[in-house]
């Protein structure tokens, strides 16, 4: 989407069409996924609607399941059902990614990813809803597995997740009789030693002190062996019952790839040069999730940009300029940024950051994080609704109504039907 806006405003009417193929009619600002499923914000304010801000695009709604680029051709499964052959002249691929799985036993069944707009929706109607169930049963052992909440993976998508969640989970026990904070477990499961790899290990250790204050269990060097009907067992022989599983264990890029003539690496990523240009392919670019570009920052020749929305908005105003610059025979420029740190949010006026190698904690890193954010999010409508969405929060009560029914909302009236 930043690069079609790019093109857009740098590319007159007659000089070139631009098709944006995407099976979604929105682009979904990831980083307030956790505050969207927290409640701290209305889910529809995290998402820019594309045929809104994309008005000289041709925005087709679709997914693209094969590229042909000796031919220019990209074959499309339109959300209709119909398929059709598209033709072009320079093509930009940016699928981004999916989330990476384990061939563990139950995760197709128990795990929820945490990557859409609509999972963040689930998750919070499903946590709630587990206080309410928990609430009315009176069998101890399903109360339990009820309470208790687990998330695998301790990057910054999992802790923001795990943070926000129990933050939420614990203000909303206030209302209930039977449940305190105390009855709810919250389980953090991370297969190498240490959490939040992108900062530095003290700031990484500072975070993992801050969850355990709250009773947060921190398994780390830890990996889940199990997770049939609930039942998790962890390689050191931990074993508890659980019926939330969230699984943010890192993502790999989108398989979709492999159905194309393009070079792919190793990871099955694109293989791309500095200029965002596929390797080989001078009508073909690509950026973000999908795309292994140099590092130019680092000095190993072999080093790529991480999977990170820091490096994917930055390519995208690069990649834009190259094409622009590939259309009118001028020379492209290569993609250069060094990593500036992160941000992160640990619930409601807490958080870790550290930019440029300084480092904040608690009540400012939690400031810096919501400032920065609120400065990417692209259209100044959606910043606005957020502003106005953190403002209600600061007057009013926090809204902890689960509303279960979006999920199944035939469910009632096939009842009715059926009576």
């Amino acid at each position: 989407m930043y690069a079609a806006l790019r093109l857009q405003s740098k590319l007159s009417r007659g000089e070139a069409s631009i098709t944006v193929v995407d099976p979604q009619p929105h682009m979904t600002y990831q980083p307030f996924l956790p505050e969207a499923a927290a409640g701290s914000v209305e889910p529809r304010h995290v998402v820019v609607p594309l045929r809104t801000v994309l008005r000289r695009c041709h925005v087709l709604g679709g997914r693209v399941t094969g590229i042909e680029h000796a031919r220019r051709a990209a074959t499309v499964e339109a959300n209709g059902g119909h398929v059709e052959i598209l033709g072009y002249d320079v093509l930009v691929m940016a699928p981004g990614s999916i989330a990476r799985t384990l061939p563990i036993p139950g995760l197709a069944e128990q795990g929820i990813s945490f990557k859409t707009i609509g999972e963040a929706i689930y998750l919070r109607n499903h946590v709630l809803s587990r206080l309410d169930t928990a609430s009315s049963t009176p069998d101890p052992d399903l109360r339990r597995k009820l309470l208790s909440f687990m998330v695998v993976g301790g990057g910054y998508a999992g802790i923001e997740v795990l943070a926000e969640l129990e933050d939420m989970a614990r203000y909303a026990s206030r209302y209930y009789e039977s449940i305190t904070p105390e009855d709810m477990r919250w389980v953090l499961v991370e297969a190498t030693g240490r959490i939040m790899p992108e900062v530095s290990p003290k700031m990484g250790a500072y975070t993992a002190e801050r969850l355990a204050e709250r009773g947060i269990e921190l398994y780390l060097d830890t990996r889940v062996k199990t997770m049939e009907s609930g039942h998790v067992v962890l390689d050191e022989g931990t074993e508890f019952d659980v019926d939330t599983i969230i699984w943010t264990a890192g993502v790999k890029a989108n398989p979709m790839l492999q159905q194309t003539d393009l070079p792919l690496d190793e990871r099955k990523r694109l293989r791309c040069t500095a200029t965002l240009r596929v390797v080989g392919c001078p009508e073909a670019f690509s950026a973000g999730d999908c795309a292994a570009v140099p590092d130019l920052s680092k000095d190993d020749p072999n080093a790529t940009c991480s999977p990170s929305a820091q490096h994917a908005v930055r390519q995208a105003k690069v990649l834009a300029d190259n094409v622009v610059a590939h259309l009118r025979g001028g020379g492209l420029k290569e993609y250069e940024h060094k990593y500036a740190g992160s941000v992160a949010s640990l619930g409601l006026y807490r958080g870790v950051a550290e930019i440029y190698g300084v480092k904040l904690k608690g009540l400012p890193a939690w400031f810096m994080h919501r400032t920065y954010h609120i400065s990417r999010m692209p259209t100044f409508n959606r910043k606005v609704r957020i502003l106005a969405d953190w403002t209600g929060a600061l007057l009013f009560r926090r809204e902890v109504v689960a509303l279960g029914q979006v999920n199944d909302p035939k469910a009632d009236f096939a009842r009715a039907a059926s009576s």
